[in-house]
């Protein structure tokens, strides 16, 4: 069976840095930091006071209010980012878009979902007179599917519809699932992404405890620092990205707009420990090598790594030590950088976002930097580029981006530019 070429012809963004594509684009490659103090709750009593919060945020100017007070706030962000991309796709309903319902679907990650829905209605059981009075929507705000539940009735689009759930990996297993019902014919458009909201009392008080999130409460927009040697966890963030995955001769027979391609996706686990990384990153060297694979490329091909860089002492380490068995003398050659360092960890949202920064980075041939770097690591090669500081212009042909989520869920995916 020859399988099919898939482009990648629409984008959509909620972020710390921005409420479109191209503001949270500018914003990255200036190197501008989203972190601040959080104003979703008082955090006074919480060691981590800050976050990448995404502001100014009004759904209603894609959601009727009556709808929105509906949704988690998880799941407004998925349905403005996928209207989003629909509408930068020429797919849209108000665009006229060219586009089969029973041939469209809808694949979307999240590591958590409704997480504000969940704490509302505890706090609400626990604090009154034991009555169960529970919203008819709880249940319906709280599950992680709805957010592409909605997105499909929202757009009438009919193809498969599903959520997956791998915690910060999750939105690039939809990207690779996507990749693949597409590339096997089972679908001409698939509207994926991904989108979180957990900056919550849960989410900053849960990985406090973990010891998972910096502390630099004096100076959040410094707090991220990849690679640095004083680093100390990452910074939470939150948003969503929304992605047209397409079939290549479908968008030309239409006369789409063309980003680049998606040519490979890998997956792979740690099977190592429920939060920590495998210290020598066999996880993360085998998914980009199965990335690598599938997409037909060698290490030479490959002139950006977006890699998962959360800014912890761990991780970081041992991500780069897996691009070094992977790359070899081609890592040298590379650009490496986390833009973590900006918009913070997006958790199941940030390998859709990232994935967005691949793609911009071939559209615009240029590649962000890796912010608030000040002192080097021992532990990591001086001789790498991890793009330290400031945006680089580069040629880029192709770019791979990497996340890792909590129980070891590793997965890659790769973009190239269309040939």
């Amino acid at each position: 069976m020859e399988l099919r070429r898939v482009a990648v012809t629409g984008l959509g963004a909620l972020t710390p840095l921005g409420n479109d594509v191209q503001s949270f684009w500018a914003n990255l490659v200036q190197g501008q930091s989203g972190a601040a103090p959080i104003t979703r709750f008082d955090a006074a009593n919480f060691k981590t006071q800050f976050a990448c919060e995404v502001k100014d945020f009004d759904p209603s100017e894609w959601i009727h209010r009556k709808d929105s007070r509906k949704m988690d706030l998880f799941t407004q962000y998925a349905v403005v980012t996928a209207e989003m991309a629909l509408k930068d796709a020429g797919l849209s309903a108000e665009e006229g878009g060219n586009l089969d319902p029973d041939r469209a679907g809808v694949i979307w990650g999240s590591g958590i979902g409704g997480f504000q829905t969940f704490m509302n209605e505890a706090k609400n059981f626990y604090t009154g007179d034991g009555t169960p009075r529970f919203s008819p929507f709880f249940i319906p705000m709280m599950i992680t599917d709805i957010a592409p539940g909605h997105i499909s009735i929202r757009n009438n689009l009919r193809g498969p519809n599903y959520a997956t759930v791998s915690a910060c990996a999750s939105s690039t297993h939809a990207l690779i699932d996507a990749f693949n019902t597409i590339r096997l014919g089972k679908a001409d458009v698939v509207v994926t992404g991904g989108s979180e909201a957990a900056v919550t009392e849960g989410g900053i008080g849960g990985f406090s405890a973990l010891k998972a999130l910096s502390t630099r409460n004096d100076d959040p927009a410094r707090a991220s620092r990849p690679f640095d040697a004083t680093r100390d966890g990452f910074v939470l963030g939150e948003g969503g990205g929304g992605i047209i995955l397409e079939d290549l001769e479908h968008a030309r027979a239409r006369g789409a707009k063309i980003y680049c391609e998606m040519v490979g996706g890998g997956m792979t686990a740690d099977a190592h420990h429920i939060t920590a990384p495998h210290p020598e990153g066999f996880g993360a060297r085998n998914v980009m090598k199965n990335a690598l694979d599938d997409a037909g490329l060698s290490p030479a091909d490959i002139d950006y790594v977006n890699v998962h860089g959360t800014s912890t002492p761990l991780g970081d380490v041992a991500e780069v030590k897996a691009i070094q068995q992977v790359f070899g003398d081609d890592a040298y050659k590379l650009n490496i950088s986390s833009t973590k360092s900006m918009t913070g960890h997006l958790l199941g949202a940030a390998g859709a976002v990232e994935a967005m920064a691949c793609i911009m980075s071939i559209v615009d041939q240029v590649v962000p930097p890796t912010i608030n770097h000040a002192h080097e690591d021992e532990n990591l090669d001086a001789k790498l580029n991890l793009t330290l500081n400031q945006a680089e212009k580069r040629e880029v042909r192709a770019a791979l981006s990497n996340t890792f989520g909590f129980g070891g869920h590793n997965a890659s995916v790769v973009f190239k530019a269309l040939s």
